[in-house]
């Protein structure tokens, strides 16, 4: 698959995660396989206004590539001029409108999922960020703001028109948040009424999940969100049963363990110890899912300061799960 000119090797693609998908995450995944993969919300207006921090954010490695950076914002000057810098001061090969959030901070912000109440706007937006770049632009969107207004077929013909080169479709409403079910038959029709790249997104948690949403809907790619948090196998496990039909076992527990272990250090390396293992008090507890007495151990998880006490917990528990001794759930 392409978009636009960039090459996409497979059709599992990474969905951007506010507080999640930073450049540590975002690599982890890549090494599981995933064809793309999308930074984080980034704010237009703090890139307009110059914030260091969320300027930092669009730090890529050599190793992502192909990566997408997406911006939300719901003012055309803001996201264009944002759009702009992003393309002179990021080496990210593809630029992504946000108009899927369904977070009140976000529509607050008139953006993200509140843009499909006004399709003019939308078509604004795409047409004047794809005039303005030269890299690629896709839009990610929901399939309308409530039930009561489902317009995602409208509003994917507007954005292909506008120019965009991929469109990305989460098969829930704005009013349904994350909950409910995902309708994938309006991703497919959405695929059926433009010609660009259609992205299927929501309730694909498995790989038998995405082979049956490309299958379902006929769209070129799906995108993985909750699914892969504290478990980045279930991209390399989807990839290779939609490309290869191949079905791979689920990771044992010391693999598990110690990917935990290797996604801290990872964030060490970016976001420094205060920070990183403030991420893992939540990254951790996803990667115990499914271990025995996971939820035991996840009240000392939610207390640790540092990598040597996460390490600490992590290595004790290797040994509950591997002799039973439950000295270990005892308070210090």
């Amino acid at each position: 698959m392409k978009i636009g000119n960039v090459d996409i090797k497979n059709r599992i693609i990474m969905a951007p995660m506010a507080g999640i998908t930073n450049v540590a995450f975002r690599k982890i995944i890549k090494e599981f396989g995933a064809g793309l993969v999308v930074s984080e919300m980034v704010s237009d207006k703090a890139l307009c206004y110059g914030n260091q921090k969320t300027i930092e954010m669009l730090t890529i490695d050599e190793d992502e590539h192909p990566v997408s950076i997406q911006i939300f914002g719901g003012d055309v000057d803001s996201m264009v001029q944002a759009a702009k810098f992003i393309d002179e001061h990021s080496n990210c090969d593809i630029i992504d409108i946000n108009m899927g959030c369904p977070v009140q901070k976000v529509l607050k912000a008139h953006a993200g999922s509140y843009l499909l109440q006004y399709p003019d706007l939308v078509s604004d937006i795409v047409k004047n960020v794809v005039e303005a770049v030269s890299k690629p632009v896709t839009v990610k969107i929901r399939i309308g703001y409530d039930f009561d207004s489902i317009n995602c077929v409208e509003i994917a013909k507007l954005i292909e028109k506008a120019g965009a080169s991929a469109i990305a479709v989460h098969g829930r409403t704005r009013s349904q948040m994350y909950e409910g079910h995902a309708n994938w038959d309006y991703i497919r029709q959405v695929k059926e009424v433009v010609s660009i790249p259609v992205i299927g997104n929501g309730d694909v948690k498995t790989a038998q999940d995405a082979k049956r949403m490309l299958d379902e809907t006929g769209c070129d790619a799906v995108m993985v969100g909750r699914a892969a948090l504290g478990n980045p196998w279930v991209i390399q496990q989807m990839v290779q049963y939609v490309e290869h039909g191949i079905l791979l076992d689920e990771p044992t527990i010391d693999e598990k363990l110690d990917q935990c272990l290797a996604h801290a250090k990872r964030l060490l390396k970016v976001e420094g110890e205060k920070n990183a293992i403030r991420q893992m008090r939540g990254h951790a507890p996803w990667y115990m899912k499914g271990l025995k007495s996971a939820s035991a151990i996840k009240n000392h998880l939610s207390k640790i300061n540092t990598y040597q006490e996460l390490e600490d917990i992590i290595e004790n528990y290797r040994y509950y799960l591997h002799t039973g001794d439950k000295t270990i759930f005892e308070e210090r």
